[in-house]
């Protein structure tokens, strides 16, 4: 049941408007003058007002003016027998969802009640799907390179400064670009997210610039592309070295000018966006192999970060299973299942070639089809397949026998490998990963015979 206050120092209209609305099923509360109101307000659920101007102690005005500071989600219906434009607009301007003239159509009274309740339930539901999907946004982690990106993210945020965010498939990037738009000053603005990859060749153009009626045989009517949807907001171009030399080049003109054509059309239309950009490739490697362009990169690598993939950061991972087993708790469940210590044991072991995404799908998949209240390792390598073999202890078994000095040369070019097959045999890449010298770590190479593939 909503409750309505109605402020009114007339009691023949407390009265009328008590019978009127709890006929409508409300629930009503009576103030003679905006001291009482402002009392109830604080001590009662309120969901709308109707106040008259005209008060005895406190103006209506006024009262009006201390409930849009003080309870802000409030609306309130703004009634007067001596009304007058100037009063209106002035009422309205400081937040009043509707003004009425007295003597008061009853009905009016009603429907823009409703409306009120209806405005405060949307604005409702509106909170509640920014929580949900602040909650799916959120960064979690402890790791020195998680704390370093939520600094980059602060101090970056407030800017219009491009930004280029690196790193593997499945390490957040996306929710990087989020939490920035989140914290800028175009909050409030679109966030609109292109996969560029995703997108065929032939559609690219159109995807992001739009198109006019007629422009192609498909272009039925005349389209908005993402760099026009996104005006006063965030424009975040994912995968963005995916895309064909002949659309950077396009893009890297947008960016400049922040002007362009729609497909087919003559008109230049201006907008204000803000590009974040992110890739999973070796971007140094890309343009020296000319799939990228140089004066693109410059361009947006004015703000770089570095995601981490989650092998890096497996400290983190405590911080992960709680988050994801709180989140996908079966909803019959009066607590989120746990994870035994051999169940951890095994997700700190593997190597997450999918990262966080990975691990995000395997804890929910273990929600949805365990029975365990506390969930065993052997659940966990069930559901993390064949590749679960990966893990410490089985890892470990192949240095039996082997004197330390062995061990340590096969577990050196073991790790050197993995290393040169993650960056792509970069060498430099790879040697800064490794935090040794180049020409130490091609030293290394040789010593261990490791075959270096190029494509």
């Amino acid at each position: 049941m909503n409750n309505i206050l109605v402020i009114d120092d007339e009691a023949g209209i407390r009265s009328v408007l008590k019978d009127v609305l709890e006929d409508e099923g409300y629930s009503v509360f009576l103030a003679e003058d905006g001291y009482r109101g402002l009392e109830l307000l604080n001590s009662e659920p309120i969901d709308v007002v109707i106040l008259d101007v005209w008060l005895p102690n406190m103006g209506g005005i006024e009262v009006l003016k201390r409930i849009k500071s003080e309870f802000p989600d409030i609306e309130v219906i703004v009634i007067s027998g001596h009304a007058n434009i100037n009063l209106a607009v002035q009422a309205v301007k400081m937040g009043a969802f509707d003004f009425l003239e007295k003597p008061l159509s009853l009905d009016k009274i009603i429907t823009v009640t409703r409306n009120a309740l209806q405005l405060e339930k949307l604005k409702e539901e509106n909170r509640e799907l920014k929580n949900s999907v602040f909650l799916e946004d959120e960064m979690i982690g402890s790791h020195p390179s998680i704390v370093k990106i939520r600094e980059i993210i602060e101090q970056s945020a407030p800017t219009d400064a491009r930004i280029l965010i690196l790193g593997e498939n499945g390490t957040g990037k996306e929710l990087v670009a989020r939490e920035i738009h989140r914290k800028s000053k175009r909050a409030k603005g679109p966030f609109v997210e292109v996969n560029c990859a995703a997108i065929p060749e032939n559609l690219i153009e159109s995807e992001l610039f739009g198109h006019e009626k007629g422009a192609f045989t498909s272009a039925v009517q005349r389209k908005r592309g993402k760099f026009e949807l996104a005006d006063k907001g965030t424009l975040f171009l994912d995968e963005i070295a995916d895309m064909s030399l002949s659309t950077q080049a396009k893009v890297l003109r947008a960016i400049q000018e922040l002007k362009f054509e729609r497909i087919g059309g003559e008109e230049q239309i201006s907008v204000d966006v803000r590009i974040i950009a992110a890739t999973n490739k070796n971007i140094e490697e890309e343009i020296k192999e000319r799939r990228f362009r140089e004066d693109l990169y410059f361009r947006l690598n004015v703000i770089p970060i570095v995601v981490p993939p989650l092998r890096e950061r497996i400290e983190d991972i405590d911080e992960l299973v709680d988050y994801f087993m709180r989140k996908f708790k079966p909803p019959a469940a009066p607590q989120p299942k746990k994870m035994s210590k051999g169940a951890m044991e095994v997700l700190k072991s593997y190597h997450w070639p999918g990262n966080i995404r990975e691990l995000k799908n395997v804890i929910e998949r273990v929600n949805i089809m365990s029975n365990e209240e506390v969930i065993s390792a052997s659940t966990i390598e069930r559901y993390l397949g064949a590749s679960a073999k990966s893990g410490k202890k089985r890892w470990l078994h192949s240095f039996e026998g082997m004197k330390l000095a062995e061990a340590r040369d096969l577990f050196e070019k073991e790790v050197i490998t993995d290393k040169l097959l993650v960056n792509d045999y970069n060498l430099t890449k790879t040697a800064r990963d490794l935090g040794i010298t180049t020409s130490n770590l091609y030293n290394k190479i040789k010593k261990y015979g490791i075959e270096i593939k190029r494509e």
